[in-house]
């Protein structure tokens, strides 16, 4: 029995992908063993989001060949699809698997080996050839609680920091059967809670005359699944129509990653964001008049080509006002083959440090405010695991609003749904619960 060790770098698509290869690689008689371990295939899911992932892709490939330089090692995903030519040419990779052909990694490790060794390639020009959907499928997940699921690829928006659509092609989306099926089997086996993810969620159908609400309406009537959970947002998304009846939803986590960049609407235009900082609030206010205490979290990226002092104060004064859960904070990264990488005015790494530093600041603050309020509230929790605090043994598990909550417990908590009163901090991010 051939053994084989999987790595994920990058984003949830990514390590949904990677779980579905593993389950391929397991229902072929492969063996799999940890990274570290010597095994006769590697398979790196790679990323490309910035130079830098680039880099750590190149690192992992290179330390799987040097672990066993007769394994085959197969580089898969965005950095293949953006850096062909060189993955090509690079001596530790010896199988490349673009995005939209992963479902062929054992067909093509079939003809690795009877092909004594020869560079085996299987890359789609993803930009200019009409993809379909890539039907790949979980039956159990990586999480013992909450299973991501996979239900759109590819991205139309084309922000001008952002080499995704190059990386992972034009909006395709999951046949709704196909997901529900899915979400039914993962149900089975005991998943309580789904998190619906993709590249550009909210884009979600749009090539199909499906919508994403639609797709929620229909997860939501599987039974066995008691909380829906959805991926990064864009705020055009969220309309009055869309919060009602997500509200109306029991299962819907009230969760909402609304993604921002900047509070800046001269930043937001040369970002080539789809939206000004009004309709971002309004989206925000929606979901507060829809959700009693939401919570709303972000990712911003700070020194973007062009971001004066003033169009950083007025970022950092509007996320005050907008009052986020959690905010992701990313100092501007130049990524090679995109707009924003030839653009005037980059902003030194040191101011870029120095205003990164103002927002976490912010964001710590917020994060506490917001965990605060459910001191002294009966709150329901999807338990997880244990955790040791002083030598004590404590469960943890989320809120639908993801509270990190623990609670001391005699009888093991896993995968266990229990409702309880919110005490005080535990730890700086933990809140215990009295049950």
């Amino acid at each position: 029995m051939k053994k084989a060790a999987l790595h994920n770098l990058g984003c949830k698509v990514n390590a949904y992908e990677t779980e579905a290869m593993q389950q391929m690689l397991e229902e072929a008689g492969y063996e799999i063993v940890p990274f570290s371990e010597k095994a006769d295939v590697y398979v790196i899911n790679t990323c490309s989001v910035t130079n830098m992932a680039d880099r750590k892709s190149r690192q992992m490939l290179h330390r799987a060949k040097k672990r066993n330089p007769d394994a085959a090692v197969v580089a898969a995903g965005c950095y293949v699809q953006t850096k062909e030519d060189e993955a090509k040419c690079d001596e530790a990779i010896d199988i490349l698997i673009g995005n939209n052909q992963k479902k062929e990694l054992v067909e093509r490790l079939d003809a690795f080996f009877a092909g004594r060794g020869e560079k085996v390639e299987a890359v789609v020009d993803i930009n200019h050839e009409k993809q379909a959907f890539e039907e790949l499928t979980l039956d159990h997940a990586a999480e013992h609680t909450r299973a991501f699921i996979k239900v759109q690829d590819g991205c139309n928006q084309f922000c001008s920091y952002c080499i995704i659509p190059y990386a992972r092609g034009r909006v395709r989306s999951r046949n709704v059967q196909n997901v529900l099926e899915e979400v039914k089997r993962l149900a089975a086996s005991g998943y309580q809670e789904v998190v619906l993810t993709g590249i550009h969620l909210s884009s979600y159908g749009i090539d199909c005359g499906e919508s994403l609400l639609h797709l929620i309406q229909m997860v939501h009537q599987v039974e066995g699944i008691r909380r829906i959970r959805l991926g990064s947002l864009e705020p055009r998304i969220v309309t009055e129509t869309f919060a009602e009846e997500l509200a109306k939803m029991e299962k819907i986590c009230p969760h909402f990653h609304l993604s921002l960049q900047s509070g800046c609407d001269a930043t937001l235009a040369r970002m080539n964001r789809k939206y000004t900082t009004e309709e971002y609030e309004n989206a925000c206010n929606i979901l507060r008049k829809n959700f009693t205490h939401p919570a709303i979290t972000t990712d911003v990226i700070v020194g973007f080509p062009g971001e004066t002092e003033e169009e950083f104060a007025q970022t950092k004064e509007y996320l005050k006002r907008i009052h986020f859960y959690e905010m992701h904070i990313f100092k501007y990264s130049r990524r090679q083959g995109t707009r924003a990488a030839v653009m005037e005015h980059q902003v030194p790494e040191e101011i870029k440090t120095k205003r990164s530093a103002q927002l976490l600041a912010l964001a710590e603050s917020m994060s506490r405010e917001f965990r605060a309020y459910y001191v002294g509230k009966e709150e329901e929790v999807l338990f997880e695991e244990p955790m040791e605090v002083d030598g004590e043994t404590w469960y943890t598990g989320y809120t639908k609003e993801y509270v990190k909550i623990a609670a001391k417990t005699a009888e093991p908590l896993d995968n266990v749904m229990k409702r309880g009163r919110v005490e005080a901090a535990l730890t700086d991010e933990i809140y215990r619960m009295k049950l």
